[in-house]
């Protein structure tokens, strides 16, 4: 006889599920009794905020949600902050928990591993949580959960398991995939005045967010038909190949392309919240949408938060942009001015202001992009980071992501590198992460060596919260907490297992990281913001 914890990873694998991250416990066990009836890969971090951003990260490279087992009480309170990190960002996420059991629940007897209300606690980071109260509400409950993967904006699910449920007999359920909904496609009439308000634009401007990240194709032609300015969260970058013409970068926050944003007689927002951390990173309130507004995105309410549009549709993002170029093709629609002249003229006051430190940080991303084709970057809360966002140039989408924005957690890069590595084994990945972040999650470079994740370590070292440091000492506040003591990465990366080195210019920089890539271990490049070769470039 089967359980329902074995039905349940048959119906994962079903599903198509090849990797699950977690960390065995008393209370999960039973998950495991059959994985090995699958080919799915188990892999072990070494904290259960670890296996979150390793799925994490494995979701954002693939668009597959990735998937947790994860254990009651401290494993859920563990995992929280990356599932607030996948919520934020809109990456699907699967995490499967146990709880105790059905008829323990909520009476606070002081079980094992027992909280007052565990689905309570998580419901708030995730898309739904459910309580699996009978074996036979299994099939149903993923159904609702891989609809939401596929079909809506993706969020992190969690389904807690009790201890009852795990072992019950399930031979009985069905194991069979149900068949999922497609994404939503726009309301021709909605198009229609959509395409109607852009005929009559002088100096449209687009925004183009994660949500777009799957229909790049469909992204390009409509911007190039529109021959509109553009630009792209950080979520979205690689959606427009680097050096398009109509490229803004992700520079919402500088007052020229805030200036030009206010002067758009329409602006076309595509699969973006209009969040904070992507227009108003300064943190001003200086980013403003004064005229008319287009919105699309897949989830209705979003359609109504932080700028509420003229026109509103609800839709996938590649369905609708196809729709609207297609009704702009029908309507004769010829662009009104030179978007690319505007992007140059733009680009010109402020490509000469960049702040001096970024130039090597700019000079550093370029070797990793020049010397590893198809490179992907997960990236830390680190100066590098904060930099690149505004000027990295993404090859594909999907290549470049980060937790400096949203919800802006430390210690995600190295994990979330792991969990990419695994999914794309074939692409060098590089976790761009500072001295103080990599301490958040430093024992993953131990399920790096274990799981066979090659990746990349690029860690920037100011010796302790550089960044957090210059925000105090800009506003007068005395800088406590942020000189901690820095230890030596490179004697802890060999202790490991992994390779350490420390490159002394950017020649050397470039043939580390070419071995890195061809190594099968982890290795740290560590690259000291004091170091000759950096303050050698950024004072020119």
């Amino acid at each position: 006889m089967s359980t329902c914890g074995e039905i349940l990873v048959e119906l994962l694998e079903a599903y198509g599920i090849d990797t699950v991250f977690g960390i065995p416990g008393v209370h999960t066990v039973e998950l495991y009794r059959g994985l090995p009836n699958t080919d799915i890969r188990h892999v072990t971090p070494r904290h259960e905020q670890g296996a979150g951003f390793m799925a994490d990260g494995h979701a954002r490279v693939t668009g597959k949600p990735g998937v947790c087992f994860i254990i009651t009480g401290p494993g859920m309170t563990n995992i929280a902050t990356a599932l607030g990190q996948a919520y934020a960002d809109s990456i699907p996420m699967l995490v499967i928990s146990s709880v105790n059991h059905s008829h323990e629940l909520g009476l606070a007897g002081g079980r094992l591993h027992e909280l007052p209300n565990q689905r309570q606690l998580i419901s708030g980071l995730t898309a739904f949580s459910h309580t699996l109260m009978r074996p036979d509400e299994l099939p149903d409950i993923l159904a609702r959960a891989f609809s939401i993967f596929t079909s809506a904006r993706p969020r992190p699910v969690h389904i807690e398991i009790p201890l009852d449920v795990i072992t019950a007999k399930a031979d009985h359920i069905r194991r069979t995939v149900a068949a999922l909904p497609s994404r939503p496609a726009p309301a021709p009439a909605a198009i229609e005045q959509a395409a109607a308000l852009l005929q009559k634009a002088h100096n449209p401007v687009v925004l183009l967010g994660g949500g777009c990240s799957d229909a790049a194709s469909d992204a390009r032609a409509l911007v190039e038909t529109l021959n509109a300015p553009t630009l792209l969260t950080i979520n979205a970058k690689g959606v427009l190949m680097p050096g398009h013409p109509l490229s803004l970068g992700s520079n919402q926050s500088l007052e020229p392309v805030r200036a030009m944003v206010r002067d758009a007689d329409v602006v076309l927002a595509i699969g973006t919240e209009l969040g904070e951390t992507d227009y108003d990173v300064v943190f001003d309130g200086g980013f403003s949408i004064p005229n008319q507004l287009i919105r699309i995105d897949i989830d209705a309410e979003q359609l109504s938060r932080n700028y509420p549009a003229d026109i509103a549709i609800l839709s996938d993002a590649g369905l609708a942009m196809a729709a609207l170029r297609l009704q702009l093709e029908r309507n004769g629609f010829r662009a009104a001015v030179q978007g690319a002249q505007r992007v140059q003229d733009v680009r010109a006051q402020f490509e000469q202001d960049w702040p001096q430190p970024f130039r090597a940080q700019q000079q550093v991303l370029e070797t990793i992009q020049q010397t590893l084709p198809g490179v992907i970057i997960a990236g830390d809360s680190t100066q590098p980071v904060y930099s690149g966002n505004h000027l990295y140039e993404a090859e594909s989408p999907r290549s470049w992501f980060n937790s400096s924005t949203g919800y802006g957690t430390l210690g995600y890069g190295l994990p979330a590198a792991i969990g990419a590595k695994l999914a794309l084994p074939e692409r060098p990945v590089v976790a761009l992460i500072g001295d103080g972040g990599i301490q958040f999650t430093l024992p993953e470079l131990a399920s790096a060596v274990e799981a066979g994740a090659p990746v990349i370590v690029l860690l920037w070292n100011n010796s302790g919260y550089g960044e957090i440091k210059r925000y105090m000492e800009n506003r007068d506040i005395p800088t406590i907490g942020v000189d901690i003591y820095t230890p030596d990465f490179l004697t802890i990366a060999r202790g490991f297992g992994c390779y350490g080195v420390a490159p002394t210019s950017f020649a050397e920089l470039r043939e580390q990281l070419l071995i890195a890539a061809d190594a099968k271990r982890p290795t740290i490049i560590e690259v000291r913001e004091d170091a000759d070769f950096i303050t050698a470039f950024t004072h020119g």
